[in-house]
């Protein structure tokens, strides 16, 4: 009987890369693939009796408590969804953004930053400025490609900026505190943010036929009562979930139960909560959720199978020897990265690479945790990268017919060049995370 073992880890190590590659350009999904190629190494590598070895790497990961805040900030945003809250939130930011010749697109950016800081979510967020922000733009004569851009790139801020899932995730998989890592993504978070309004204000005030002049009436002070209670809710919301957190009053996962119960009274407050948008969010969540599960159960698989092969070891070897120099190593890291986050979602890179990264980053000498906001930036650039970038996916499912996927890739180049520099920056400057 053939044994896999006499390929050796080398030949072991492509077999599964090929492998996983295979299966996931027949379209099966990631998390299946990742299960499928584990059970089959784990028989064809061990034999059956090792199986359970699997599924106890399996329950270590899903019966982690903090795991607990991820179906929270879901459910958070899938509120948010289904509310006016983000439209109100939107109007409110007229107030500020009104007085500056881009002020519609700067808005947009702000919006996008608070949606982030209250439910950690991407997806949804792009879809709602792709509602809101995007056809307003496009209304008031706004470049069609500057306007695309700022939704996709605004909306993919939920990846860095504090509740991001991302980084419970990564704080999950590195094993590291999830509080210290969103204190150290505050900064660079709003610095990516900060890059994108100073590009947009750029383009607009040297650029021609870019923006529209900016609106110079006043507004009344009863109209401005009004926008402004479009903020008090969503600011009150951030400030309870990330005050809470910073505060050490509570934990991420207590923190993001708080979140769901002000989102919840927002709603009631509002007039808007209904037993039926309360069942619509909850089948949201439970679909992402279980995308997010099974792909964690998956890839714990994957790489418990490939640990006990003796893969890890080989491969932080290969990926060491490298170069001498740390800094090249974690540039070849970032590299992975960027290409795996062209293919592959998020959740899936954390799962199946921080296992195997994190180790060598600790060996090199360097912080975890500013690896892991590293990481969260590398990410934000796969949410826009083609030809698989989620990011102009979901905003191509609300965008008028005439923008086409080839328009918004396109319109998305210089942001993934701010995003890269911002990385750049991460590296060069590691004191940013407050590390």
């Amino acid at each position: 009987m053939f044994h896999l073992q006499s390929l050796g880890i080398e030949y072991g190590t492509l077999a599964i890369f090929v492998l996983l590659i295979s299966f996931l350009l027949t379209g099966m999904p990631l998390a299946f693939v990742t299960l499928l190629v584990a059970l089959l190494f784990t028989i064809g590598w061990f034999g059956p009796m090792a199986v359970p070895l699997i599924t106890s790497r399996v329950y270590s990961f899903v019966s982690s408590f903090v795991f607990v805040s991820v179906p929270m900030f879901v459910l958070m945003a899938a509120l948010l969804d289904r509310s006016g809250i983000a439209k109100d939130l939107f109007e409110a930011m007229r107030l500020f953004g009104g007085r500056l010749k881009g002020g519609v697109a700067v808005q947009t950016i702000f919006v996008a930053v608070i949606l982030a800081a209250m439910s950690g979510i991407i997806g949804g967020e792009i879809v709602l400025l792709g509602m809101i922000a995007l056809p307003q733009m496009l209304k008031q004569g706004y470049d069609k490609n500057l306007a695309i851009g700022v939704v996709c790139a605004g909306g993919s801020l939920g990846t860095m900026v504090p509740p991001s899932i991302v980084l419970i995730i990564y704080g999950l998989t590195a094993n590291v505190s999830i509080g210290d890592l969103f204190t150290s993504a505050f900064i660079p978070g709003f610095m990516l943010a900060a890059f994108y309004v100073a590009y947009v204000l750029i383009r607009c005030y040297f650029g021609k036929d870019i923006a529209p002049p900016p609106r110079t009436e006043t507004i009344p002070t009863a109209e401005k009562m009004r926008l402004l209670k479009g903020l008090f809710l969503p600011l009150l919301v951030v400030f309870c979930v990330l005050g809470s957190i910073y505060g050490g009053i509570a934990s991420v996962t207590e923190a993001s139960a708080v979140g769901v119960a002000g989102v919840i009274l927002s709603t009631i407050l509002r007039g808007e909560f209904s037993p039926s948008m309360l069942k619509g969010a909850a089948m949201q969540t439970l679909s992402t959720c279980g995308m997010i599960v099974w792909i964690g159960i998956g890839a714990s698989a994957l790489v418990g199978v490939f640990n006990l092969m003796g893969g890890i070891k080989f491969v932080s070897v290969l990926i060491t020897g490298i170069s001498d120099d740390p800094t090249v190593v974690i540039l070849f890291m970032m590299l992975i990265l960027f290409v795996l986050g062209m293919f592959l979602d998020w959740v899936g890179i954390a799962l199946l690479t921080m296992p195997i990264f994190v180790p060598i980053v600790k060996d090199l000498g360097f912080d975890p945790i500013w690896f892991g906001v590293l990481f969260a930036m590398n990410m934000q650039v796969s949410f826009l990268s083609p030809p698989f970038g989620p990011a102009a996916f979901y905003l191509k499912s609300v965008a008028p017919p005439d923008i086409t996927l080839g328009t918004i890739f396109r319109s998305l180049v210089p942001f993934i060049c701010l995003q890269v520099l911002a990385v750049a920056i991460l590296i060069i400057f590691p004191g940013i995370t407050g590390r």
